[in-house]
């Protein structure tokens, strides 16, 4: 049962960031270190990517756990017994879906996606940057190949 009223639900809401989140912020930071220079909240593409490698094509996602659905069999069970239930699960899928969509564009389009899970950026930052790493240097083999 949620404790607060819709005014103060709202007022929560509104303090959720959409954009320069700590764990876009950290993630930035150690790329930026890396060597690594990107756009932030790049619109000249779909899905306007958190980051976006435009020498490599490579489009960054910073997820968080709840609103794009990370475990989502047990988010599911847990958001059907709260309150609002039918608004979250909407919400919820529809975030999952327009992912999906924004995944199929962008590789349509030649770029590589990735979309890392806000606890793994806070709790495994090296893996992350290691993943782009990865990533960079995929897109460099592939370029000497052509």
């Amino acid at each position: 049962m949620d404790v607060l009223t819709p005014s103060q639900r709202r007022k929560c809401m509104q303090h959720n960031k959409s954009k320069d989140t700590s764990i876009e912020i950290g993630l930035r930071k150690a790329l930026w270190h890396k060597g690594y220079r990107y756009r932030k909240n790049y619109k000249a593409l779909v899905g306007r990517p958190d980051i976006a490698i435009t020498k490599y094509h490579i489009a960054i996602f910073c997820d968080s756990e709840f609103f794009h659905g990370k475990d989502w069999s047990e988010l599911e069970k847990r958001i059907l017994r709260g309150s609002n239930s039918e608004y979250w699960h909407a919400k919820i899928t529809c975030n999952m879906a327009r992912d999906a969509k924004v995944n199929r564009v962008l590789k349509s389009q030649g770029w590589i996606v990735l979309r890392f899970w806000g606890g793994d950026i806070k709790k495994h930052l090296d893996k992350c940057v290691k993943a782009v790493d990865k990533a960079v240097f995929d897109q460099k083999m592939q370029k000497q190949v052509l």
